[in-house]
């Protein structure tokens, strides 16, 4: 299937490993131009290097929790690329920790680092995709927006959220002919699901191979997924193919999600 995306420019958050590089690399092989971000210079050159064996590749070192560095990023990509067609935000995790052992100072750092990115970055791309009646942004977030996880207070409430954002952001882009979607990752194989893990086997006295043995228990197709399974999502919800498609909260979690809603 040819998805249409042959000479877009699209800009992928936090992209030097994980989820990000997945998504940078779907796109990229698709035919994108890919921009790129992350605050490791070493990791997101080598990110960098695989993705552009498949086409053009911009690398720009940014924090995604700092609105001077996304500015700087937004038009870096912008003088190399032209205007940017397909944003995919994407952030690293707030701290995995119960409500009564979060300060205020975690839960300020979780707004700017986890959802604060997300309006700052779809501000920068927006009008221009207004101008050309046509965009694509994506928000990288996950399964806890439906089915909230103990450890994961911040999160848990930070991406119902963005669920929310994500509708109304839809809502009011949709006559631009802009799409606005979010993926919502389950259990899926990256640096995060390690953090997670510490904190289980300390609590529970286990050990990691039965902590995530336990979790695949769990999943419907009994195992947990790989980065590249969310990246080809994203490539689809970019693409022309996906045009009728906005304001879903899309989960790609091998069946985890219980509800039906």
């Amino acid at each position: 299937m040819d998805l249409g995306l042959t000479g877009r420019v699209a800009m992928v958050a936090a992209a030097s490993k994980g989820l990000g590089k997945a998504c940078a690399l779907a796109l990229a092989q698709e035919g994108c131009r890919v921009s790129i971000c992350s605050r490791d210079a070493e990791t997101l050159a080598i990110a960098g290097a695989e993705i552009s064996t498949f086409g053009e590749v911009k690398e720009v070192v940014a924090d995604v929790a700092s609105p001077q560095s996304l500015e700087n990023w937004y038009q870096k990509t912008v003088e190399q690329f032209g205007q940017v067609d397909i944003l995919v935000t994407n952030t690293g995790g707030p701290p995995v920790s119960r409500f009564l052992q979060l300060s205020d100072e975690q839960w300020l750092a979780g707004v700017e680092s986890t959802l604060m990115n997300v309006v700052r970055l779809s501000r920068l791309v927006i009008p221009s995709m207004q101008q050309r009646k046509w965009g694509r942004i994506i928000h990288l977030t996950s399964l806890v927006a439906k089915q909230p996880i103990d450890e994961l207070t911040i999160s848990s409430t930070l991406r119902a959220g963005l669920s929310g954002l994500t509708k109304t952001m839809a809502n009011q882009l949709g006559p631009d002919g802009i799409t606005v979607n979010a993926v919502l990752m389950g259990q899926i194989l990256t640096d995060r699901q390690s953090a997670i893990a510490d904190v289980r086997v300390k609590e529970q006295g286990i050990s990691y191979e039965e902590h995530f043995r336990r979790l695949a228990a769990e999943i419907p197709l009994r195992r947990l997924g790989e980065p590249r399974e969310v990246g080809e999502v994203v490539a689809f919800l970019a693409s022309e193919r996906a045009s009728y498609l906005t304001g879903v909260s899309l989960p790609v979690d091998g069946g985890l999600i219980r509800g039906t809603m």
